[in-house]
């Protein structure tokens, strides 16, 4: 069988065992998919493993998280598992980071809030198919908006995993990378403070370069999104992305 129409074989057994454990919540199928995700668990682990932790302590955090994508993936509602699956097991790690090496000086009500919010953005994300943007996160729990930034930033205790990093799925042709299934926006953008910096640096970019950046990240699009209402293909938007932000933080820096 050629290598594709293989792949596409595992992936719908994958779906019948999906159905079948939230049919059934069976321990032998729930087994079964943990054993065909772990290289997923695997390689998010590894992104964070020059963190300070070791690699045996992510790696059983990983697994941790993959066993709650599982146990809460609802397959009905359409949206991939390997979407939900990452930001549950990526969240799982922040959460393991956030509970270790946090400073005694975070008030106790930001910890709080931000715990909070990192289990509306898993709900949300399943809800959505991809991760909330920061206004649709305070819209949905009436957390004023410089709250909910607030508490993020204080959450960073470490830096996050390459965007563009590419994981083990997808074609030879058509990589996947963690972008393509996390919607969220690049962080270094999300850091400026200088809100005007970003749009006197915006407004040098050519149009379409400019056009992208304002669906992903203003917009919350995803890049399938983007894509389809600009009638390119999904791989010519992330160059354009990536692109965009390669001058984009030239222009910042300069």
């Amino acid at each position: 069988m050629p290598r594709q129409q293989r792949k596409r074989a595992d992936r719908e057994a994958i779906r019948v065992l999906f159905q079948e454990h939230w049919k059934t919540k069976d321990r032998a199928i729930r087994e079964q998919l943990v054993l065909a995700h772990g290289s997923l668990a695997s390689y998010l682990a590894r992104k964070f493993s020059n963190r300070g932790e070791p690699l045996d302590d992510l790696g059983q955090v990983a697994q941790i998280g993959l066993l709650k994508a599982i146990d809460r993936y609802d397959p009905t509602r359409g949206i991939e598992f390997t979407t939900y699956a990452t930001v549950t097991i990526v969240g799982e790690i922040k959460r393991h980071f956030r509970d270790k090496y946090w400073s005694v000086r975070v008030p106790r009500r930001l910890r709080e809030l931000n715990n909070a919010l990192m289990k509306t953005v898993e709900v949300m994300a399943q809800r959505l198919g991809r991760s909330p943007t920061l206004p649709e996160i305070a819209a949905e729990t009436g957390v004023p908006f410089e709250e909910v930034v607030e508490a993020f930033e204080l959450g960073r205790a470490y830096n996050p995993a390459s965007l563009d990093a590419e994981v083990a799925e997808g074609d030879d042709e058509h990589p996947s990378s963690l972008m393509d299934y996390l919607g969220e926006s690049d962080p270094a953008l999300s850091r400026l403070e200088d809100r005007h910096t970003v749009q006197g640096a915006l407004a040098s970019l050519p149009d379409r370069h400019r056009e992208v950046l304002k669906m992903r990240y203003y917009d919350g699009l995803s890049q399938a999104e983007i894509a389809r209402r600009l009638g390119i293909s999904q791989m010519h938007v992330s160059r354009i992305q990536r692109d965009a932000l390669k001058k984009l933080r030239a222009m910042i820096e300069a």
